[in-house]
C-alpha cells in the first residue's frame, strides 16, 4: 500500500507569522470555512480526513470546537503519555503519527492528511518524504507574531487548482489570498 501524502494548511501575514501567544492573530471567517471543508472533505466514500497537530496546537483550539468535527485528531508530543481528552491517537512524532496513519486498521479508515500546526511540526512535514503540497492562506497584512511558517524556498512551486478559489478575498478590512504550492524535490 502507498504511504499517505502529507499536505500542510497555514495561513501566514506578510513576514510570515503565523501566531501570536498561542492564539492566531486575525479572524477571518471565510478562511475559517475554507479551512473546515478542505480538511474534511474526502474523495472517497466512507472514510475520513486525518488532521495531525502539535500539543500546542490542539490547547490553542477553543475547548467547543476540540476534536476537530468529522476529522482523525491525530496530537502530537513528547511529553504527555495519553491522548488529550477528546483527541482520537497521540504519537511522540511526525513519523510515528505517519506510521499509524499508514497501519491497519487506521489506513483503513482515513483518506488524507493534513499537517495543521505549529511551526516545529510544520517543519518536520515539510523535510518529510510523504510531504505534497502546501495550501497556504497569504494574509496582505503586518501583524506582530511570535510564531513563523517556515521558509518554503524553491523546494516548493506554486500550482493552480480548480478546486481553490483563486481571486483575493477581503473579510475586516484584510485581504487575503488561498495558495497552492507543490514539493518539487
Amino acid at each position: 500500500m502507498k504511504t499517505k501524502k502529507l499536505s500542510l494548511v497555514v495561513a501566514a501575514c506578510n513576514n510570515m507569522g503565523i501566531g501570536v501567544d498561542g492564539k492566531i492573530p486575525w479572524t477571518l471567517r471565510g478562511d475559517m470555512k475554507f479551512f473546515s471543508k478542505l480538511t474534511s472533505g474526502t474523495e472517497e466514500e466512507g472514510k475520513q480526513n486525518a488532521v495531525v497537530m502539535g500539543r500546542k496546537t490542539w490547547f490553542s483550539i477553543p475547548d467547543r470546537f476540540r476534536p476537530l468535527p468529522k476529522r482523525l485528531n491525530v496530537v502530537l508530543s513528547r511529553n504527555l503519555t495519553t491522548p488529550p481528552e477528546g483527541a482520537h491517537h497521540l504519537a511522540g512524532s511526525l513519523e510515528e503519527a505517519v506510521k499509524l496513519l499508514n497501519e491497519s486498521p487506521v489506513v483503513d479508515t482515513i483518506d488524507k492528511v493534513f499537517i495543521i500546526g505549529g511551526n516545529s511540526v510544520y517543519k518536520d512535514a515539510m523535510l518529510h518524504p510523504c510531504c505534497h503540497r502546501v495550501y497556504l492562506t497569504r494574509v496582505y497584512q503586518d501583524v506582530h507574531c511570535d510564531t513563523f511558517f517556515p521558509n518554503m524556498d524553491d523546494t516548493f512551486k506554486l500550482v493552480s487548482d480548480d478546486g481553490i478559489p483563486s481571486e483575493v478575498q477581503e473579510e475586516n478590512g484584510i485581504q487575503y489570498k488561498y495558495e497552492v504550492y507543490e514539493k518539487v524535490a
